[in-house]
């Protein structure tokens, strides 16, 4: 069936549909990445979004039960240049159009991917409709789509409540397992799955759960997970990272997790043109000019001179654009990264962030701070 993708702007891009016929909106991003559609389709820091994959074949490897992210599809559409209808991988369960046919999500292929992404390159991302009607219609609609600030995105993805998940090694210290309090923002299960392979098993908590809860559990530290929308819109979440700082526990932040914690410290955050959605971004580690190979997906960044540096320290760097990608609390064990460690490009670049936060769990263990709660054994 063929259908169009009209920008607020009046642009409009024509091609045919796949998926779930029907009409979608969104705020229109474009991803780099060569592989990878699985984990970007499950992944909820794409919420509301149109996600354009700037690699012209798409689906050709179909989808595998092990890869979601979380249990559903969290963009509102998609945009390739090519849809591959065949699945040629021995191990796909099922292929790309059944997938998005059975989240009823649309997608749109045979369109010019290239120029579209050019026009979000040069004047940045905006709101797109997409679907059968008339471009006309379809512009209407993304004109009444409400700005990406001004929804909850993060009340839409987290958990609805707590449930616990366990370590697949033991920690390298021996003992039992660390016990990690994840704050859900909309937390990928490859997260999850890095964090057990370190000897750490937790709670994943809903994103407004009080800190006193969290404070009072069995946490040897806190991780402020990945999610959705813009951080300037969440000061409640904000203000309960502050009660955090508070408190003599390690912190370790990504994505969104980052920009709160950044805002929370005293500094601010902006959008950004068109954002770093991709697997291959270059970032910089300061402290000894190391180069890591990272996979992004963020449209919010820490503006440079708004962190205090008597007591925040910036620790990586972007080489594209000199954007801030990490920080770090000084004298203390609390620090983040705007980039997805666990994603593993590298393959093995940023693990060490991980195994960081592990060894300052071990350091309160030894030390004697013990929480008010009984751990469970292994």
């Amino acid at each position: 069936m063929r259908a169009y993708l009209v920008l607020e702007t009046g642009l409009t891009f024509a091609g045919r549909l796949f998926g779930a016929p029907g009409f979608a909106a969104g705020e229109i991003v474009f991803h780099t990445g060569m592989t990878g559609y699985q984990e970007i389709l499950t992944d909820p820091s794409y919420a509301g979004q149109i996600v354009v994959f700037t690699a012209p074949h798409i689906g050709n490897y179909g989808i595998h039960r092990g890869d979601y992210e979380s249990g559903r599809i969290h963009p509102s559409a998609v945009v390739v240049r090519d849809h591959c209808r065949r699945t040629f991988h021995r191990h796909a369960d099922r292929s790309l159009d059944d997938f998005l046919r059975h989240s009823n999500v649309p997608g749109l292929s045979d369109l010019d991917t290239r120029g579209l992404t050019i026009e979000l390159r040069d004047h940045g991302v905006c709101r797109g409709a997409l679907g059968p009607g008339s471009p006309k219609e379809l512009e209407e609609k993304a004109l009444a789509l409400p700005s990406i600030s001004t929804v909850d995105w993060v009340a839409r993805v987290t958990t609805k409540k707590a449930w616990d998940f366990e370590a697949t090694a033991p920690p390298p210290e021996g003992g039992r397992s660390f016990h990690v309090a994840i704050l859900d923002f909309g937390v990928k299960r490859s997260i999850l799955s890095r964090l057990a392979a370190e000897g750490c098993c937790g709670t994943v908590h809903p994103a407004r759960t009080p800190v006193e809860l969290i404070l009072e559990s069995p946490a040897e530290g806190v991780f402020l997970s990945n999610g959705p929308g813009d951080p300037a819109s969440q000061p409640d979440l904000v203000a309960a990272v502050k009660q955090l700082l508070d408190a003599d526990i390690p912190l370790f932040g990504i994505c969104l997790g980052h920009q709160l914690l950044a805002r929370a410290l005293g500094g601010t955050t902006e959008k950004l043109c068109f954002g770093h959605h991709g697997a291959n971004h270059p970032v910089r580690r300061l402290a000894d000019n190391r180069v890591e190979i990272t996979s992004q997906n963020h449209n919010y960044t820490v503006p440079a001179g708004t962190l205090d540096p008597n007591r925040v320290r910036v620790t990586h760097m972007s080489l594209n654009d000199k954007t801030i990608e990490g920080m770090e609390v000084k004298r203390r064990p609390v620090y983040s990264v705007q980039f997805h460690p666990e994603a593993a490009p590298g393959p093995r670049d940023s693990h060490y962030l991980f195994q960081r936060f592990r060894q300052d769990m071990a350091k309160r263990r030894r030390d004697g701070k013990t929480t008010r709660c009984v751990h469970r054994e292994e």
